[in-house]
């Protein structure tokens, strides 16, 4: 079973509800994707909320150990992205030799705004929490407590691992930055990161990929009554 936990933010579900059915349409084996919704973490997420914190899930990201019992590998995504491949072929990239692994970026945004007003930050290892490979049992810093009270850049730049040689590599397709990383035909991407914005938003709703993201939400939404038999 791949088990894949989900960003989940109210002001984005239809985000995740596309993303969760791109995945399933494309799986090759089966799959278990949870949300992480802070209504559903309760007493597992108490911190409050960051003034540059910029969806619900910034933070609990870190809790997919913990919620796996800190057993076996898990996989988190941003919700939103689009995937456009066989995520049996990501579960495949398991590496053992590594706590975490993750596309590693070089990410330095120009702007200083994006989606929703939020402000854009700048920080080394900028997306590189965006799409985790937990090898869950290596992860055993992130108790909850940890999580919420360590800082942002503690987290999201890894420091709990206390060794960079612990974080491997996973292939560019599998996390391209929409509108940041140069075009590519879709066939070479795996999986659409709209990072600055999804085109589900008024203001990115001619971003890049927009009609692949468009055309997957008619798929979804898309309900055919059976033919009745004589």
């Amino acid at each position: 079973m791949i088990r894949v936990f989900i960003g989940y933010d109210p002001r984005e579900a239809v985000a995740f509800n596309v993303l969760a059915h791109s995945i399933q349409a494309r799986a090759g084996e089966p799959v278990a994707i949870t949300p992480l919704m802070l209504s559903q973490l309760g007493s597992l997420m108490w911190r409050a909320r960051h003034d540059l914190q910029s969806s619900d899930f910034s933070f609990s990201r870190f809790l997919v150990p913990h919620l796996c019992g800190f057993e076996g590998w898990a996989l988190f995504m941003d919700c939103d992205m689009l995937m456009l491949d066989d995520i049996a072929k990501l579960w495949a990239l398991r590496d053992d030799r590594f706590a975490l692994q993750c596309v590693k970026h070089n990410h330095v945004p120009t702007e200083d705004v994006k989606f929703l007003g939020a402000t854009q930050t700048r920080y080394e290892k900028k997306n590189w929490s965006s799409v985790m490979l937990f090898n869950t049992a290596r992860c055993a810093a992130l108790s909850p407590d940890y999580v919420n009270t360590a800082s942002g850049l503690d987290l999201h730049r890894f420091n709990w691992l206390g060794d960079d040689a612990l974080i491997g590599e996973i292939p560019h397709r599998w996390n391209h930055l929409v509108d940041y990383d140069p075009p590519a035909p879709a066939d070479e991407i795996s999986n659409l990161h709209f990072t600055t914005g999804g085109p589900y938003f008024p203001d990115y709703r001619n971003c890049g990929y927009a009609d692949l993201w468009f055309a997957e939400r008619d798929r979804m939404l898309h309900a055919e009554r059976t033919a009745k038999k004589s």
